[in-house]
């Protein structure tokens, strides 16, 4: 509310200052989010090889025997995380240790990404010592105000093909977010868990409780060097969070496997995750899921107070693009 001069009835110059900043920040926000949009379609390729090293090392990272996965192998649904890492020059990487942007992904002006979900249709299989290319191309660019303030959802599409033939389409959801406040990471409330619908019952669950060696292998799979996951001083002091953040696609990778267990002849065809809220180092989760009547399976991650992490969906057949 401005402050109103009882000689003038005008207000306070500093009020006036204080609203055409204000509005001159409006403006910029608004003239960036019009240039972000220029980056919608644009895509690039990549081409890598389904190495039999890095189809190993996702085995050993799920203690299953690595020396099932010779040449000509078939690689598991899902397992494609070891293929098309990042791959930014050490000089081209930023403080927060993701590649910087502006190249392929949009220069957004907020310093905080997360993932915030992803939808996969596995087609065909990949097998070990396969030529893969996979197109990029940036789907959607969305601007939001949510909670914890200025947001942007940048929607990236994957086509992977394995020798020649398309194997996986994944839709990936990227949020860009302001710089944490003095509560990120801390749940609503204080300590209380908030208030949530109970889940319904599920037909196969088992216990997930990463510890700092399955976090460093999974990110030194992924060549993943978003701070977030190993520096705890970093992760404390500069994102606001509690401690190390448990890997997305880590959870992601461990409710596919808990999936294909529950799913005829073991395949995934189809997997559609969303994150609900991080998940920290030092905490336990359950992983559990649910055969509903026509077939697919809901999928849960839930934190040990009950609130869910990850929600999702899975199903044997890949379906058509939603």
């Amino acid at each position: 509310m401005s402050t109103i001069t009882p000689e003038s009835g005008r207000p306070e110059p500093q009020d006036l200052h204080a609203r055409d900043l204000h509005a001159r920040d409006l403006h910029a926000r608004d003239l960036h989010a019009r240039d972000l949009q220029g980056w919608v379609g644009r895509s690039e390729v990549a081409e890598d090889e389904a190495a039999a090293v890095l189809v190993r090392r996702v085995a050993a990272l799920l203690d299953r025997d690595p020396a099932d996965y010779g040449p000509g192998a078939v690689v598991p649904e899902n397992w494609h995380v070891a293929f098309f890492t990042p791959l930014a020059v050490q000089s081209q990487i930023g403080p927060d240790g993701h590649p910087r942007q502006g190249d392929f992904l949009p220069p957004v002006k907020l310093p905080r990404r997360m993932f915030a979900g992803r939808r996969l249709r596995f087609l065909s299989p990949i097998r070990v010592g396969a030529a893969l290319r996979r197109t990029s191309t940036v789907a959607a660019i969305t601007p939001k105000r949510g909670r914890s303030g200025e947001m942007v959802f940048v929607r990236v599409e994957h086509a992977i093909a394995a020798d020649g033939t398309l194997a996986v389409i994944e839709e990936q959801d990227i949020v860009y977010r302001e710089e944490a406040s003095a509560t990120a990471g801390k749940p609503a409330g204080g300590d209380a868990p908030p208030a949530e619908e109970p889940l319904p019952e599920p037909t196969d669950r088992e216990t997930f409780a990463p510890d700092p060696v399955m976090l460093f292998r999974y990110s030194a799979i992924t060549f993943n060097a978003h701070r977030i996951h190993y520096d705890t001083p970093y992760t404390r002091d500069q994102e606001g969070y509690p401690n190390l953040v448990v890997n997305g696609g880590l959870t992601a990778l461990k409710l596919g496997e808990l999936a294909k267990r529950n799913l005829p002849g073991g395949r995934l065809g189809r997997l559609s995750l969303r994150n609900m809220r991080p998940f920290f180092l030092g905490r336990t989760a359950e992983l559990r899921s649910r055969r509903e009547p026509d077939g697919r399976l809901s999928l849960w991650a839930v934190d040990d107070r009950g609130r869910v992490l990850v929600q999702g969906e899975a199903a044997a057949e890949p379906g058509c693009a939603e």
